[in-house]
């Protein structure tokens, strides 16, 4: 444990200092875009925060390679480096994305790009679905599935990513659940280089998210933008897939019921618990947008935290809801798993009541605002210079 806290505190510091001077740089060149009609800051804000946080999950990744605790998952190095030139690749184009608004399908081919090199490259695909031993059928199968499930999760973060400290701070919680699940995870099954792996860039994305929040906490100094967000995303989904992917049905299975049930599920509930908000807007937009024949990517002002704000919550209120229902749901999962693994009574029925009890309060704050309702602004309306990017969503 005490490796992943350094490397927690070493990309935080790194990613802390790093922000700071990509601010002031943005700051003092004015490297910043203008205000749009959906965006709830007043201020011209610089969106390259997610440089700073790239290079701080760089810095750790190079420092595992000289470190005996993380040369598990270091001796097949391509998988690591598909990892890293995938995220490479996302920062760049986030980059680009943000000083100049690329077109939307130059971005997503890149996002697809990317998860090919980790899924063909890297070898990280989802093999298994728990499910009673099913497993996935031929390679390709597995490639594709891995694919999108990762260009999914990336986008699902990047479209929450709207309020000041709200994707830092989501992603903050949901990868602390999930790193002490898979820290759990291996002491319960056994070291593997999958789960390893899995931990480790947990630990990596708590720290730059604990770096980068001080100078997004509203009012933010700095946002991250694409760069950030899809790198998050990305990294996100790796882990997830690190564990979801490679882990055999039956290795979770015990004599009792309810360890059984949690052996099927828990592998599949938790990496989707952790980012279930994101998903549940990038769902919603998807939707939403193609019912009336525009772009998935297209830009509009009826995303999760653009309700709360109609509904008459503050910016900070909105976001500190996000982070509760971001724990409620994580926490409960993990308490199940917990209670069941280590025999607790009331095995996993303890995990499901506390959620149900954390849902119920969430629900009262989430639906009784502080505020009156203030009136809302007009949608934004698609460019007619050409499609949105998935920024802009």
């Amino acid at each position: 444990m005490r490796q992943y806290v350094f490397i927690i505190v070493l990309t935080a510091v790194v990613t802390f200092g790093l922000a700071w001077t990509v601010w002031k740089l943005a700051m003092r060149y004015k490297l910043y875009p203008g205000i749009r009609e959906r965006d709830v800051h007043k201020t011209p804000t610089p969106r390259l925060g997610g440089v700073a946080m790239f290079f701080g999950i760089a810095t750790a990744f190079a420092v595992s390679a000289a470190n005996p605790y993380f040369g598990l998952f270091w001796d097949q190095p391509q998988r690591v480096l598909s990892v890293l030139a995938a995220a490479t690749l996302i920062m760049l184009v986030g980059v680009a994305d943000d000083l100049w608004d690329l077109d939307w399908m130059i971005k997503l081919a890149a996002q697809f790009l990317a998860a090919g090199i980790i899924a063909v490259g890297g070898q990280l695909q989802i093999y298994f679905l728990p499910f009673g031993g099913v497993t996935v059928w031929g390679s390709w199968m597995s490639i594709g599935i891995t694919i999108l499930s990762i260009v999914v999760v990336m986008n699902a973060v990047n479209f929450i990513d709207g309020l000041d400290g709200l994707v830092g701070g989501v992603c903050l919680l949901s990868n602390t659940v999930f790193f002490v699940y898979s820290y759990l995870l291996v002491r319960d099954t056994g070291a593997t280089v999958y789960f390893n792996f899995a931990t480790f860039i947990a630990a990596v994305l708590i720290g730059a998210c604990i770096g980068f929040l001080p100078l997004n906490w509203t009012p933010a100094k700095l946002f991250m933008g694409d760069s950030g967000a899809l790198v998050l995303g990305l990294l996100m989904a790796t882990s997830a897939i690190a564990i979801t992917g490679q882990l055999p049905p039956s290795i979770l299975d015990r004599d009792d019921v309810d360890s059984q049930l949690l052996g099927a599920f828990i592998p599949i509930l938790m990496p989707v618990i952790v980012v279930a908000l994101p998903l549940l807007d990038f769902a919603m937009a998807v939707i939403r947008r193609m019912s009336k024949g525009r772009s998935p990517f297209s830009p509009d002002r009826k995303h999760l935290h653009h309700r709360m704000l109609d509904m008459g919550h503050t910016a900070r209120a909105a976001v500190l809801i996000f982070y509760a229902w971001t724990a409620v749901c994580s926490l409960a999962v993990l308490l199940m798993y917990i209670a069941t693994q280590r025999g607790w009574p009331g095995g996993w029925w303890l995990g499901a009541a506390f959620g149900l009890v954390g849902v119920v309060a969430c629900l009262v704050v989430t639906f009784l605002p502080s505020r009156p309702v203030r009136r809302r602004r007009p949608e934004a309306q698609p460019s007619s210079a050409g499609a949105p990017t998935p920024q802009e969503a």
